[in-house]
């Protein structure tokens, strides 16, 4: 066993693992990171920005996205230099996946919090996405009805019935052995939320054009009491804090790179070029959306019937939208089936309830295998996936309360202090003050954007 820093006495450069597959040939390049990132990024969270901006007005809102931008690129750079050690660049230890550096830098223990923040975080955004599929079918049927009785008919549907369809389903793709089997229901989902974060964009240019006029205020939407518009401006931030769930993966980005040039430098630059792409972006999609809509923007650009023409347009985008939910909601949770199944086998090696598999062969279909600890433990986690969302089906709230449990300790946290392990940065000095302080400030906004979404998921469920 491998000790970490923090089970060692002396000063002696951190070295992490040594490569355990030193003749794999990485062929990734500048290109291809960026492809990875950007599809990573963006995904549902597009669709809450413009409700996000609303609530924060034309000033604070654009300099929120650009703030959160500018943070998760900093934290970025910290975090490239920690793939390879002791020297960044040609170090010839080689970590290949985040929670494999931050056991490597930080020990055991920070290892075991780290995995706890990546599961949670892994197991709300099941969650939010049941939620979001359901309104999304919610809303092709309501679209149709709007449609054929008028907008003001009395189109009102449940989501309970749509999140028991969603997680049946769930059940049924769930049983896939591994992350390997679903590639490419992961493309098709990428390709997915390209194209309904696209049609969102072109809906709000098109009302903006039609309106003949911009909507909204430099103060955002007006409220009742301050207290009311405090929480509203916590949510906004978590939200935001959502649409950039990048540091999870950009060490298995980083890993596929060739070198030279260094890969650390590469993924500098890829992030570089990703986030600020991803952040124009995010700005026309958000800024559009609350341009059209002004203080009646809704949470969910494409479900909240800001628009309701061409009804066969928004249909599709929602269809679109549940297409790549069902497979994002596959990429989100196999790492999770993957880590329980691995370290329950690994305590009871013996047990053929827990490791056998067996081929069925049903009539007119392909056979596949199938394990009884997968079936129970797959089953179990859907079932209580489902039961949560039905239990608090609300997107905007639910999205806040995700990033602003994960988007401190992984974005962060967790590279801040691995950074200062991976290159020896002496307490007290300028460097770890400043990067301490910028530690602690996030953490703030950070928790002040995940009680706002708790009051506000608090205060959705007793109204």
């Amino acid at each position: 066993m491998v000790l970490s820093s923090a089970d060692k006495n002396h000063e002696t450069p951190l070295l992490p693992a040594q490569d355990p597959e030193p003749f794999i040939k990485r062929t990734g390049t500048l290109w291809t990171a960026v492809a990875h990132i950007i599809t990573g990024v963006i995904g549902s969270g597009v669709l809450s920005l413009a409700w996000s901006m609303a609530q924060l007005g034309w000033i604070a809102g654009p300099l929120a996205m650009v703030i959160f931008a500018s943070v998760t690129l900093f934290a970025t750079f910290l975090l490239c230099d920690c793939h390879r050690g002791p020297d960044p660049e040609y170090g010839p230890g080689r970590n290949r996946s985040y929670l494999e550096a931050v056991d490597m830098c930080l020990g055991k223990t920070n290892a075991w919090a780290c995995s706890l923040f990546i599961h949670v975080g892994l197991y709300g955004t099941a969650i939010a996405y049941t939620v979001t599929s359901a309104i999304s079918m919610r809303a092709i049927q309501k679209s149709n009805c709007y449609h054929r009785e008028g907008h003001e008919a009395a189109c009102e549907y449940s989501d309970t019935y749509y999140m028991l369809i969603f997680g049946a389903v769930q059940l049924i793709l769930s049983q896939a052995p591994d992350f390997h089997n679903i590639q490419s229901l992961s493309v098709i989902a990428a390709v997915m939320s390209f194209a309904y974060s696209f049609i969102g964009f072109g809906l709000g240019v098109a009302k903006v054009i039609g309106n003949g006029f911009v909507m909204g205020s430099f103060s955002g939407v007006s409220t009742t009491t301050s207290i009311e518009k405090m929480w509203l401006v916590a949510q906004a931030l978590g939200d935001i804090a959502f649409a950039y769930p990048y540091s999870l993966v950009l060490i298995e980005i980083q890993d596929t790179l060739k070198s030279p040039p260094p890969a650390n430098q590469t993924m500098k630059k890829a992030s570089t070029m990703s986030i600020i792409t991803t952040t124009i972006f995010y700005l026309f999609c958000g800024g559009f959306g609350y341009a059209a809509f002004g203080d009646n923007t809704p949470g969910n650009l494409l479900t909240g019937f800001g628009f309701y023409e061409p009804y066969w347009l928004i249909d599709l985008a929602n269809a679109f939208i549940v297409i790549h939910l069902v497979g994002g909601y596959q990429v989100y949770s196999q790492p999770i089936f993957a880590h329980f199944e691995k370290w329950i086998c690994e305590k009871f090696p013996e047990n053929g309830f827990l490791n056998n598999e067996f081929f069925l062969k049903p009539p007119l279909m392909p056979a596949f295998r199938w394990n009884p600890l997968r079936l129970c433990f797959r089953t179990v986690y859907v079932v209580s996936v489902t039961a949560i969302a039905m239990s608090f089906p609300y997107f905007n709230q639910v999205l806040g309360v995700i990033g602003g449990v994960i988007f401190w300790p992984l974005t962060i946290y967790f590279p801040v202090e691995m950074y200062f392990k991976q290159m020896n940065i002496e307490a007290w000095t300028r460097k770890w003050v400043m990067l301490r302080v910028f530690s602690y400030v996030c953490f703030i906004v950070s928790t002040f954007g995940l009680v706002g979404s708790i009051q506000g998921i608090i205060s959705a469920k007793l109204s």
